[in-house]
């Protein structure tokens, strides 16, 4: 746990302001998941993924998403040696620990999709042989909220469901903001040097002993009831499913393991309820007209009475 808190305070030196998003990638990388991060432009959602995935010592492979990418430029090909006359494997950057998908909303849906099995299964498929990704595994996607979509080919719901957390990033506070131009003014976080704090073999260790953290019976149904609720709810045409459910548990417990418990309470289901939940939802006609998804959610867990403190 000494080194985790080690990295949990370093990452928060690197990035300003962010020490909840990065606390929900820190449980993504411990749990095996995946996280899209959505923001306006410029408001420095690639640098966070970079300095994050940077503080690992693992492979990093940052791939820019156009719509001219094809499958095989994240996946690889079978190029013809000409000095061998052979053909040979090359791997593309998903073959990595931490691929940064940056702006992944800009490419075409069949490139999107060639992340699909990656992202589900920990493999990739080039021209019919199966490569098993290295272990840990995480994508860390970014992309600009609708507003700012045009010309983009928005993800589907089967893909949007791969990723364990959606991650808003509010624009930051007066103070953050003054730190930043502080920070940063000459441009040194280009250049900056990020020291790699942790090793897969550490990441695979935590992830080891957050799943033994004791998910009590009575937060396994708070957890069930939540999840049915919203498929009940009347201004929801398209609630959680049972793998939203499992995620909501598997991040609970990375959630009570990050804090240093070992075993997860109500209000760790709470904190990551919202980045899992959201991105799953789909409102009626009528639902989105009357309340947004985030307002709709907490009617949700309002209405489910919390288990006694587990502990």
């Amino acid at each position: 746990m000494g080194k985790l808190q080690e990295l949990r305070s370093y990452i928060n030196t690197l990035v300003v302001g962010r020490e909840k998003e990065l606390d929900l990638m820190l449980i993504a990388l411990i749990q095996g998941g995946h996280v899209l991060l959505e923001s306006a432009p410029g408001s420095g959602k690639t640098w966070m993924a970079k300095a994050f995935a940077e503080a690992f010592s693992g492979t990093f492979r940052r791939l820019q998403f156009t719509p001219d990418v094809l499958p095989s430029d994240v996946t690889g090909i079978r190029f013809l040696n000409p000095k061998t006359q052979e053909f040979e494997l090359r791997t593309g950057p998903v073959v990595a620990n931490l691929l940064l998908a940056d702006e992944i909303n800009r490419a075409t849906p069949r490139t999107q999709s060639s992340l699909l099995e990656a992202m589900e299964e920990k493999q990739a498929t080039i021209d019919g042989e199966t490569i098993k990704l290295p272990e840990p595994f995480m994508v860390l996607a970014t992309q600009n909220p609708q507003e700012f979509q045009q010309g983009t080919f928005p993800l589907p719901a089967a893909q949007m469901d791969r990723f364990l957390f959606r991650l808003v990033i509010d624009y930051p506070s007066f103070d953050e903001e003054l730190a930043i131009i502080r920070n940063f003014r000459s441009g040194q976080s280009n250049s900056m040097h990020i020291e790699p704090v942790a090793t897969p073999e550490d990441v695979l260790a935590w992830a080891k002993e957050a799943g033994e953290v004791v998910l009590h019976q009575d937060i396994e149904r708070f957890i069930v009831d939540l999840v049915r609720r919203t498929r009940e709810h009347r201004a929801i045409e398209l609630g959680l499913s049972s793998r939203a459910a499992l995620a909501i548990a598997r991040a609970a417990q990375g959630r009570a393991f990050l804090e240093g418990r070992t075993f997860v309470t109500p209000d760790d289901v709470k904190v990551v309820m919202e980045p899992i939940a959201l991105h799953r939802l789909h409102l009626t006609a009528e639902g989105m007209l009357v309340q947004d998804a985030a307002a709709i959610l907490h009617e949700v867990m309002e209405s489910v009475p919390v288990p006694v403190e587990i502990g």
